[in-house]
């Protein structure tokens, strides 16, 4: 399950950087990535859940990290963005991920589509918004 997961973090990264430079609708971009991606080993369900409900909620998330970032959201490089938002998701809205997967697979994104050092501003921000969101999970540790 984990990797059908992971693949559809993946398929969400770049499905959320699309409807972020484009604008284009979600349905048609759900529509499009069922139509190029093979889709037979990726967590269709959760792919869904990505990229519908980020938009909808994404003031709430970008909220949660404005404080942390240098500069303003729109000012991340859009793939970056696209990671921050899943991640930021994942630790608002789905408790059932632990922390350190919604960190490890973020970095890991940010590692495969993000630019040279990107995976450590990842990090450095998630890391910031699971101290805001998840406090009581980290310090059961």
């Amino acid at each position: 399950m984990s990797n059908a997961r992971s693949l559809a973090r993946q398929l969400a990264v770049q499905a959320i950087y699309q409807w972020q430079i484009a604008g284009q609708d979600l349905i048609d971009i759900q529509k499009q990535f069922a139509e190029e991606h093979n889709l037979k080993k990726v967590d269709k369900k959760y792919f869904r859940e990505l990229l519908q409900n980020i938009p909808k909620c994404i003031d709430d998330l970008d909220r949660h990290t404005s404080s942390l970032l240098d500069r303003n959201i729109e000012e991340v490089d859009p793939i970056e963005r696209a990671i921050i938002r899943i991640g930021t998701y994942e630790l608002d809205r789905r408790l059932d991920v632990p922390v350190k997967v919604v960190i490890n697979e973020s970095v890991e994104l940010a590692k495969k589509f993000g630019a040279d050092q990107s995976h450590k501003y990842v990090n450095g921000i998630l890391d910031g918004v699971a101290k805001k969101l998840r406090s009581a999970e980290l310090n059961k540790r």
